[in-house]
């Protein structure tokens, strides 16, 4: 993954948490979630990180669905809960945690959807998220594509 470990995890558990919340019809509480992790691997992810993403995506979730709306192609309900939580979190770190570069949100959603999504789920959560990043981070993602193009020119 691209960015530092210990916030990969705090993503990792965070998606996890959000899942659980949703699939069980509650809101997820940073100190219960933390069930979901093993000791191995609470000692290894920031822990600091991961309150700020469940507590924020809990908070904000009204905005973040709002802001989804622009690139989902139907009701966030009908989108599987683990692509559903994957893309609040992205779109929470888009939006709120602006010094995290688009490349390592897009990207850490992607390996997020395919550990824990469906068979082509991270495809669907890409494309989604290059929508929203195209919205919300619009200097880093016109940066990325001319990057990308320069590349496929080569």
């Amino acid at each position: 993954m691209t960015s530092s470990l210990p916030r990969s995890h705090a993503r990792r558990a965070g998606v996890q948490a959000l899942y659980h919340a949703l699939v069980n019809g509650q809101s997820p509480v940073p100190k219960d979630t933390l069930d979901f992790v093993s000791a191995e691997n609470s000692a290894k992810m920031d822990q600091k990180y991961f309150t700020a993403l469940v507590e924020g995506v809990s908070k904000e979730i009204i905005q973040l669905d709002s802001e989804l709306t622009y690139a989902v192609d139907r009701s966030l309900l009908a989108v599987d809960p683990v692509e559903a939580s994957v893309l609040r979190l992205a779109v929470y770190e888009f939006i709120y945690r602006p010094e995290i570069p688009y490349r390592v949100v897009l990207n850490e959603a992607v390996e997020l959807a395919k550990a824990f999504g469906g068979e082509k789920g991270h495809k669907y959560v890409n494309g989604v998220l290059d929508k929203m990043g195209s919205k919300l981070r619009k200097v880093e993602y016109q940066a990325a594509k001319a990057q990308r193009m320069k590349k496929q020119a080569k």
